[in-house]
């Protein structure tokens, strides 16, 4: 049943099947294999996989994120890293990351966070003067921190597979995810003092202020978001619909720009998204449950334990096997699939669960930017109009600069365990 669950996995990947489509087949070409377990079960499991009430969270935050996104946001948390950051050595591509970092923190998503950003950021440093793979690259690495700095869907997804806290897990991302930013600033700025790339005029005091003004409303929300959770007033899974009450009163009082007319392609295009995500977690968790009736986890749980019972020796082996397989599998299905199996032999070995889910977190989001299925890569490179091998090139001293953060993370759990125990 096993053999066959993963070869035929294997093979719909290889034909270019989608992912949430071949976890579904995989999965039920082995319970045919059983032949001892009804088809029935297909959709009571696909159904189960969905009925969790942190899941509730993830199409309120997209939602959220995309009334943000439409309300005109970028163009003004674009203006304020301008206006903070734009005047030095590589002036627009620390503008990227550092607008990144706001964006993610509002909408949860590393491929929202590179189209709607690289759409406007990519075009403007390739006018100035930036080679387009440097854009290209730039924007795509930047919006692997759409993912790691909270909210972020795929830290809902590791709670709820985990059994870890969301809120947590939310506090525990923050600063890995600025680590990671100040690491790719340090590249930015070695790359452009290299090739000379032109610095933008500095602000002045006032124009700082106007830009942080304007931009303060929606810099306001990730506040709201994590000081409710933190102070008992909402669950993680409730602060997601304050967020969306929060972005419409944002859009439409101050910015003004959700109206009637557009607010049917905001609903469109969040439920678009939703509905690809939650296909694949509904798919991922019949997987997951197959994996679970044939004792996989508790398997794989003694092979390593066998091997060694060194949390270090533990955690090198995660990042290695995240590594390959973020470079294949969508990341919210390896969440999924890989969390109920590794967490417990991590919580085993003495590791913060906390811990080890932003472990996966980085890791894993290191996967939407390599080939093959680096999603990131493909946005940016078609927004530059680049080719992956030409945009993968431009990615390399960034793959240095988010390796070397992620050792930091794994290897110094203060990293990312500092806040949660300030706060606790």
């Amino acid at each position: 049943m096993i053999a066959v669950l993963f070869i035929s996995l294997i093979v719909f990947f290889l034909l270019g099947v989608p992912v949430a489509i071949s976890l579904g087949l995989s999965s039920c070409l082995a319970l045919l294999v059983s032949g001892d377990i009804p088809l029935l079960v297909l959709d009571q499991r696909a159904f189960v996989a969905l009925d969790s009430f942190p899941l509730m969270a993830i199409p309120l935050f997209i939602l959220a994120g995309v009334i943000m996104e439409h309300g005109g946001i970028s163009e003004r948390l674009i203006n304020l890293a301008n206006a903070i950051s734009g005047h030095f050595y590589g002036g627009l591509g620390i503008v990227t990351v550092v607008t990144t970092m706001f964006f993610a923190a509002i909408s949860g998503s590393s491929v929202a966070a590179t189209a709607a950003l690289g759409s406007i950021l990519i075009p403007a440093m390739i006018k100035r003067g930036y080679h387009p793979n440097f854009a290209g690259s730039t924007q795509a690495v930047s919006g692997t921190l759409g993912i790691i700095i909270p909210p972020s869907i795929p830290l809902i997804l590791y709670g709820v597979a985990a059994g870890a806290s969301i809120g947590d897990l939310f506090i525990a991302g923050m600063v890995p995810g600025i680590v990671i930013g100040i690491g790719l600033i340090i590249v930015v700025v070695i790359l452009a003092k290299k090739r000379n790339y032109l610095k933008e005029p500095r602000k002045s005091g006032n124009e700082v202020w106007q830009a942080f003004i304007k931009a303060l409303p929606a810099l306001i929300m990730p506040f709201i978001i994590l000081g409710g959770i933190y102070s008992g007033i909402f669950t993680a899974t409730e602060s997601a619909g304050v967020a969306v009450v929060y972005a419409l009163i944002v859009s439409i009082v101050f910015y003004r720009s959700i109206n009637l007319k557009n607010i049917g392609k905001v609903l469109t295009q969040a439920t678009s998204t939703t509905a690809s995500i939650m296909f694949i977690l509904a798919t991922a968790g019949l997987f997951s449950w197959v994996l679970t009736i044939q004792n996989v986890p508790q398997q794989v749980a003694e092979m390593i334990t066998s091997m060694s019972d060194n949390p270090t020796v533990f955690l090198i082996f995660v990042v290695l096997l995240l590594l390959l397989i973020g470079m294949f599998m969508e990341t919210n299905a390896s969440i999924i699939i890989l969390a109920p199996i590794l967490a417990p032999v991590a919580s085993e070995l003495g590791i913060d669960p906390v811990h080890f889910g932003i472990v996966m977190i980085v890791t894993l989001a290191i996967g939407m930017v390599t080939p093959p299925l680096g999603l990131n890569l493909f946005v940016a490179g078609k927004i530059a109009n680049l080719r992956l091998d030409q945009l993968t090139r431009g990615m390399i001293p960034f793959y240095a600069a988010i390796l070397i953060a992620l050792l930091l993370i794994t290897f110094i759990p203060f990293i990312s365990m500092g806040l949660v125990q300030l706060f606790k």
